[in-house]
């Protein structure tokens, strides 16, 4: 059995964000891995040619018949899954070479971590981007944002199937994001310090093009943040949340509370007058 599994869905994916996607793992220092690719019904043709096109024994690839969308091609890519450690992927990003070799390193000597992600640099821009490292770091920011870049994580397939938890496809765009929240308390969270992937940033990034469904899914989520981890809540709250008050002649006439992308007015200081969100982060989700 490979100690790897990487999990790639694909779905209409331009020729070249697919080749560079591939190349880049295949190219892995470590090379103990299967790829298992899952083409969700693309009505591009271009598509399967370029992936049948490989002739790598390491390359496992599958057709849905129809569209399933992301959350339920994800969760069988990890029924498939044969290796210890699942490599989460997607389409258009690109892994530098030595990613799966330092994060099979890092999980091997850290047996109570299950999600590991790593620094990653935005392309076309090459801007690099850091995260905390530490799961207390982690799971605290958890609470209003996400700090682990999903295509880079490295997961426990055991974490998974243990603990029951899946992709929720009621949650899309923001599946990844739930994912962890579901895991809070069932095991650790890291991300490695070094830029070991490259996050293509474009008009067609998922966060980008589902802006007001991610918005329909704040309340929701932070419901159950506050319901099921109110330490870790109320922690954040603490640390993250901003109040300006403004006063006229020292009476509070308006509140202003900040919380990552949403600012609220509150008139007197308690009434509540109106809300305005700040553009979302590509990193961020929430």
């Amino acid at each position: 059995m490979p100690k790897v599994s990487v999990l790639l869905p694909i779905y209409n994916t331009p020729s070249q964000y697919l080749r560079e996607c591939i190349d880049s793992i295949l190219a892995q220092t470590f090379k103990d891995f299967e790829l298992i690719v899952i083409n969700d019904a693309s009505t591009d043709q271009d598509v399967e040619k370029i992936i049948k096109s490989y002739n790598d024994p390491r390359i496992r690839y599958y057709l849905n018949e129809k569209n399933l969308g992301i959350s339920e091609t994800r969760n069988k890519l990890i029924d498939l899954a044969q290796g210890e450690y699942l490599a989460v992927h997607d389409h258009d990003d690109v892994s530098l070479p030595e990613r799966f070799e330092k994060q099979v390193a890092y999980l091997e000597k850290h047996s109570d971590v299950g999600v590991l992600g790593t620094a990653h640099i935005e392309i076309p821009k090459n801007k690099i981007v850091h995260h905390p490292l530490t799961n207390e770091a982690i799971e605290e920011q958890l609470m209003y944002d996400c700090p682990l870049i999903h295509p880079s994580v490295m997961m426990r397939k055991s974490v998974l199937i243990e603990s029951g938890v899946r992709y929720d496809k009621d949650y899309f765009p923001t599946e990844d994001y739930n994912l962890y929240l579901h895991l809070i308390g069932k095991t650790h969270f890291a991300n490695l310090p070094e830029v070991l992937f490259k996050y293509r940033k474009h008009k067609t990034n998922t966060t980008n093009t589902e802006t007001k469904q991610i918005r329909s899914l704040e309340q929701k989520v932070f419901a159950y943040l506050q319901s099921e981890h109110p330490d870790l809540w109320r922690k954040a709250q603490i640390n993250h949340v901003r109040v300006t008050k403004v006063k006229i002649f020292g009476f509070p006439l308006i509140k202003v509370k900040s919380f990552q992308t949403t600012t609220k007015y509150y008139l007197f200081g308690f009434l509540p007058v109106a809300s305005v969100y700040s553009k979302i982060s590509a990193k961020g989700r929430l």
